[in-house]
Parts: structure tokens; C-alpha cells; sequence
């Protein structure tokens, strides 16, 4: 096929299904087909031709009817506000503590969260999607704090606190069980000097932990914080053969760029495999990082994580866990995993021109697209044979990656050490503003500007970042609009 073969984008091998069509933005109904240069097929046929407020939002074009059934009930599952008491108008069920009222609580849009302190829009009560609850909205934490104690337990993964488990709980029930915490961000800044006299501010969060509830975390105690990533484009991820992954791990790469593999414990299957989702690359698969999403960020059970999460020194907490379990039933848990591994990935745009095609081969050159590899192939998926067989340009090795001690939260993960971090993908990272206000990069959200992103690596990527700063001021803004075309 030619490198530049125009291939529709959203080609429809059948009506759309009810269920998914009333999910769908208007634009998606309205607008005519759109056939679309090869580069800008950043997820292959799963691939949306949008660059607005709805990019992140569309379904795959051709669910089967039982998909669309469950992926309408996934997209009520991750939008749904859920309620403590059984007698407030909302979906009962929500956890005695907890960070968030919804899964859209930290991303908005399906995309990536606000960093702590920057301005969230909070909507007001009785909007028409909402008209009959009357539960409030909460102010997003936008950010959780992670906890764990030095060692390992028995699975060879982080150790829990044992009185604020792995994940510290800033919403309790007002005059019925405490939260665990409270926390605010202080960011220590500084500046550096390019090669061409630019100075560039840099900033670092600094954890201000306040109002811990059952005692303090303890000497040796490690905390680190956690800004929410996008959530489209995972069903393609989850079906990159392993055998790929492990290829890109062991190939020959150049100037100290290494990349590993994390194995995890899997609670399903109750062994240790390769992981691939999260920050870490410490969760082993789709269905688990929702499980987990659930328990700790909602406080709602599932068949992965079936008791309630209340540490046991935390007697308010589960004395209030007298109805049945689990709130996640196995099909909303498997409604919610084909949601998410449905939603195609936004068009890139400006393929053409020149000065984004002069960037990306800064990228290449500079050695980016050595961990943020542009382009891999989906194999054999069963689970959801949408995205098998696919060429999708993510930008990412799936590979943990040592990114020096500027980034490095010391907090290992399994076989993430403290300084590693899991290539992100960079698919539609240029439309992150748009979508829901949110643009700022990096597992804290600490980088205002994909400049900032790019000046805070180090370690492995350490030559990368050299490269860029030491590059013309024309050559950084050609990089820049690259990467804002994806």
C-alpha cells in the first residue's frame, strides 16, 4: 500500500446500532464521511475523524448489537454518579470513603485530569443530563496520592499501609466515617537556560499531607502522587501481542536507552504476568485497572476486589457495609471493560504540513521515537476482534523506563522502580485542552506545556531532552506542532 493511501477513517459495515447512536455526538450523525490521509489513522479503523470537545468520545464504527448493548451500559457505568445512602436520587452503592463520585470525576471528556490546583469546571446541579439527581457535584481532587511502606508483600508488589491501604481516601461520610486524609500540592519551581538563552520555569509538586485520621503514615512511609491519563485507545493497547512488547524490550537501542517489562500479580488468575496499563505498568490488564479504578478511587466492590476497602483499624468503615456485594456485578464490570475498550482514538491533523513533518523527524532524530515508538501492530484479539490486525500509531513501547530522579517518586511498583515510569502514549495529546481544559503532562501533572514535559526528562531519556535544548527555537516549535498534530 503506498505511504500516502487516503483510507476512510469511520467506514461503517453496518447501521449503527440504537444503543451506541444515542451515546453518540451529534457531529458524529451530522457530518459527512471523511476519507483520511494513512498518518492521520492514528488507531487504524478505529480511528475518529474529530478534534473537538467530543474527540475522546466515540465508539468504535462497527459494534455488533450485544457490543453496543454493552458498551451503552459501560458509558452509564463511567458517567454514572454514585451515592453513599440508599435514599439520595443517584446509583446506590458508593463507598464509605473514596476520591471521586464518578469515573468522569477525574476524566472528564475520557480524558486526562486537571493537576492539583489548576481551575476544574465543576457543573452545577439539574443540568439535563443529571435533572433528577439530586446528589451534589464534588470538586474533583484531580490527583491521588499513592501510599505504601518499604518491602514487598507476599506478591512481590507494593506493601500496603496497614491503616490507609495503598491509596489515602479524601471523602469520608460527614458525621459517619472520617476521611482518611486531606492533601494539597505545593510546587517548588525553577528555571532553566536553553542553549539559545531561552529561560524556561520548571515546577515540582511538594505533598502537603493534612487531617490523617487513624494516626500518622509512619518513618520510611512513601507517597506518590497520581494525575489521572485519557482512556480511549485501550482496547488497541490491550491487543499488542506480548511477544512485541517483549521484542521492543530486548532489541538493540542506542545512547543508554534500556526498557523493561513489569510483571504483576494478576488477582484474577492468581499468578504473576506481564503488565501493561497504568502509570507503572503495574496493572496486568484492562478489566483489572477498572476493578482496581472502582475499589480505590469509588469504593465499590467487584468480583476482582470483592470485600469493601476499609483497612481494619478503620471500625466506622465497615460497619456501615451491611447490604450485598458486589456493587460492580460482573456484567456492569464487563459493561465498563468494553466501554473503554471501544472508544476509538481522535485522527491526528496537519500531516501535511511542513512544519509538523519537519518536526516529527526532530523526533526520530532526536531519539523520541525510540521509547515513544510511532507505530505497532494489534495481533489476534478475541476479546474484541475490532482491534485485532491493526497498524496503530500510539507513540509508546508500552516499556518502563528509568526517567532520572527529577521525575522519580521512589515508590517502587513490582518491578518499577522508583525512577521508572511507563512510556505514555502520545495519541491525541494535542487535543487535551480542548476536550476538557486539561494541559498539563506527566504522572503528576506537573508539566504546564509539552515543552515543560520534554525538559523534565531524564535518566534514559536524558539525550532526548539534551537534544531538544539544545535545538533552534524554529527546530523547537516544528517538534512542538508535531506533537501537537497527534
Amino acid at each position: 500500500m503506498p505511504a500516502r493511501a487516503r483510507l476512510a477513517a469511520r467506514t461503517r459495515v453496518s447501521p449503527i446500532p440504537l444503543a451506541v447512536a444515542l451515546l453518540l455526538p451529534a457531529t458524529a450523525l451530522l457530518a459527512p464521511e471523511t476519507v483520511l490521509d494513512e498518518r492521520a489513522l492514528s488507531g487504524g479503523a478505529l480511528t475518529a475523524n474529530d478534534a473537538t470537545a467530543t474527540a475522546y468520545s466515540h465508539p468504535v464504527a462497527d459494534l455488533t448489537t450485544e457490543q453496543a448493548e454493552l458498551f451503552s451500559l459501560g458509558h452509564q457505568m463511567f458517567h454514572n454518579r454514585w451515592a453513599f445512602f440508599w435514599f439520595e436520587n443517584a446509583i446506590f452503592g458508593r463507598g464509605p470513603t473514596s476520591n471521586a463520585q464518578a469515573c468522569t470525576t477525574c476524566h472528564d471528556g475520557n480524558g486526562r485530569g486537571m493537576a492539583p490546583g489548576d481551575a476544574a469546571v465543576i457543573k452545577p446541579d439539574g443540568e439535563k443530563l443529571d435533572q433528577n439527581i439530586t446528589v451534589p457535584f464534588e470538586p474533583a481532587p484531580n490527583a491521588v496520592v499513592r501510599v505504601s511502606l518499604p518491602g514487598t508483600d507476599e506478591n512481590n508488589g507494593p506493601r500496603f499501609h496497614p491503616h490507609y491501604g495503598d491509596q489515602l481516601q479524601v471523602f469520608g461520610v460527614k458525621g459517619v466515617v472520617p476521611a482518611e486524609a486531606g492533601f494539597e500540592v505545593e510546587w517548588r519551581k525553577h528555571s532553566v537556560i536553553l542553549e539559545d538563552g531561552t529561560e524556561v520555569e520548571l515546577r515540582s509538586p511538594e505533598i502537603v499531607i493534612t487531617d490523617l485520621a487513624f494516626g500518622p503514615l509512619g518513618d520510611g512511609a512513601m507517597t506518590g502522587l497520581r494525575r489521572s491519563p485519557p482512556v480511549f485507545g485501550l482496547g488497541l493497547l490491550e491487543a499488542v501481542p506480548q511477544a512485541t512488547i517483549d521484542e521492543l524490550a530486548a532489541r538493540d537501542k542506542p545512547d543508554g536507552i534500556k526498557g523493561h517489562v513489569n510483571y504483576v500479580w494478576d488477582p484474577e488468575t492468581r499468578q504473576t504476568v506481564a503488565g501493561r496499563f497504568g502509570l507503572k505498568a503495574n496493572h496486568p490488564s484492562l478489566r483489572e485497572q477498572i476493578a482496581v479504578a472502582f475499589f480505590n478511587d469509588i469504593g465499590l466492590s467487584s468480583p476482582l476486589y470483592p470485600d469493601q476497602n476499609c483497612p481494619p483499624i478503620q471500625k466506622s468503615c465497615d460497619e456501615q457495609m451491611l447490604f450485598a456485594r458486589p456493587e460492580i456485578t460482573p456484567l456492569r464490570l464487563a459493561a465498563t471493560e468494553m466501554y473503554l475498550r471501544a472508544l476509538a482514538v481522535p485522527a491526528r491533523r496537519n500531516v501535511d504540513d511542513p512544519q509538523v513533518e519537519h518536526g516529527e523527524k526532530i523526533f526520530d532524530s532526536a531519539r523520541c521515537s525510540v521509547c515513544h515508538v510511532p507505530e505497532l501492530k494489534t495481533g489476534d484479539f478475541d476479546a474484541f476482534p475490532q482491534a485485532a490486525n491493526q497498524v496503530v500509531r500510539p507513540y509508546t513501547d508500552l516499556l518502563l523506563h528509568d526517567m532520572g530522579e527529577g521525575l522519580a517518586d521512589n515508590r517502587p511498583d513490582y518491578l518499577a522502580g522508583g525512577r521508572d515510569w511507563r512510556t505514555p502514549p502520545l495519541w491525541g495529546i494535542g487535543l487535551s485542552k480542548i476536550v476538557n481544559s486539561a494541559n498539563n503532562f506527566l504522572h503528576d501533572g506537573r508539566a504546564r506545556t509539552l515543552e515543560e514535559a520534554i525538559l523534565w526528562h531524564g535518566g534514559e531519556a536524558r539525550i532526548s531532552r539534551d537534544a531538544y535544548a539544545n535545538l533552534e527555537r524554529d527546530d523547537r516549535d516544528a517538534l512542538i506542532a508535531f506533537l501537537r498534530s497527534l
